[in-house]
């Protein structure tokens, strides 16, 4: 197997049209590799400086999970830190956990940042949203939001070999005249679902008009660690 490690964009898009197949730490696809064969040519963007980028409003697809810090806002930072084990992280990437993961430990964190993707194809570099990064899988080169107010975090706690534990991110955002607005993403299983509300005086509004998105459809379980999650984000914005 030949690895190509472009420098630019447009020298990574001849990497593409040769038919080089994307790689980052290799963490999902070396066993299967083994099993099934190497391809001829694979390709890393860990030398591409737009994948690499960390900072308040945008995070390279080629970071390491490992490489996360308080340079992201916390509950990006938090998703990454409870991503497997220490050695998984000091390998897998941002990329590869959003585009290769059946998990997708950091997408609940990047809806409600209400982050955007730079994917690159082979005739060109564009942007679009995270729906289309999870169905179409395509080269992922950045993430990029606006910073939000305050943000919050929780992974519940799993036993090993049991089903993916929940997750519950959320995220409070500046408004556009009618108040601040909240974000609210759920890993239940394999599935994520989100919801967004535009925040008022009364809390408990906020959480009903958060149960008529696909939220509503959680079970109790889930709303349990959803309501004083809200509720205490809510509370930062007074």
């Amino acid at each position: 197997m030949l690895l190509r490690l472009p420098t630019s964009v447009s020298e990574a898009q001849e990497c593409l049209a040769e038919g080089a197949v994307p790689v980052g730490g290799a963490t999902l696809v070396w066993a299967t590799w083994q099993r099934e064969g190497f391809p001829e040519l694979a390709m890393s963007l860990r030398k591409l400086p737009q994948a690499n980028v960390i900072g308040a409003e945008r995070l390279g697809a080629a970071v390491l999970l490992g490489q996360i810090d308080g340079r992201v806002p916390d509950v990006l930072r938090r998703a990454a830190g409870t991503v497997g084990t220490g050695a998984v992280r000091r390998a897998a990437t941002v990329g590869g956990n959003l585009v290769g993961s059946a998990l997708r430990c950091l997408l609940p964190a990047a809806l409600v940042l209400d982050a955007r993707a730079t994917v690159l194809e082979s005739d060109g570099v564009r942007e679009t949203d995270l729906a289309e990064v999870v169905a179409k899988r395509p080269l992922l080169l950045n993430l990029h939001w606006s910073a939000p107010l305050a943000c919050a975090y929780r992974k519940l706690p799993a036993d090993a070999g049991a089903p993916p534990p929940l997750v519950v991110a959320s995220a409070l955002h500046a408004g556009d005249g009618a108040g601040y607005g909240v974000r609210v993403a759920v890993r239940d299983g394999y599935e994520v679902f989100e919801g967004a509300a535009v925040t008022g005086a009364d809390p408990e509004e906020t959480l009903e008009s958060l149960r008529a998105t696909a939220l509503g459809d959680l079970p109790a379980a889930a709303w349990r660690v959803v309501r004083p999650q809200v509720l205490d984000l809510l509370a930062r914005e007074r």
